[in-house]
């Protein structure tokens, strides 16, 4: 853990009043103090970890089982049209600590995906993209 806690850490440890709904020893599920819908929910590793990309194996098994359940939970409950599941990293992660939000969706909750214009001809660029991605991936 980081010599000062991160706002995410704290959330997950419970040192800042939460209303947590799940937790086991590597992960802590509270509610969203600013909730897309009712029951959008924040998963957050227990361990201190900024990207997708930095957690351990055993931390985002577990991650993926909570937004598993909680998904199920969420239909069960609210009987929404879908489930959003959903994470930023880099400088989108404001609370610089990983966390995965699962929310419930409704047809008509004005929530959206807003794609940006494909101006660097990316569509057009898929095969040359994925052979530098394979050579990356497979050296």
């Amino acid at each position: 853990m980081q010599e000062k806690p991160c706002l995410g850490c704290q959330l997950a440890h419970k040192r800042i009043e939460t209303h947590t709904v799940y937790e086991n020893e590597w992960v802590a599920c509270i509610l969203d103090i600013e909730p897309l819908n009712e029951g959008h929910m924040l998963i957050l590793p227990k361990q201190h970890y900024h990207d997708v990309d930095d957690l351990d194996d055993r931390t985002a098994q577990e991650i993926m089982k909570a937004s598993a359940m909680l998904a199920k939970v969420l239909k069960t409950y609210f009987q929404p049209d879908g489930i959003t599941v959903i994470q930023n990293g880099g400088i989108f992660n404001d609370l610089t600590h990983y966390h995965m939000h699962v929310f419930p969706r409704y047809e008509q909750d004005g929530f959206s995906w807003i794609e940006p214009s494909d101006q660097s001809n990316a569509k057009g660029r898929l095969s040359e993209t994925c052979e530098k991605l394979l050579r990356i991936m497979n050296p």
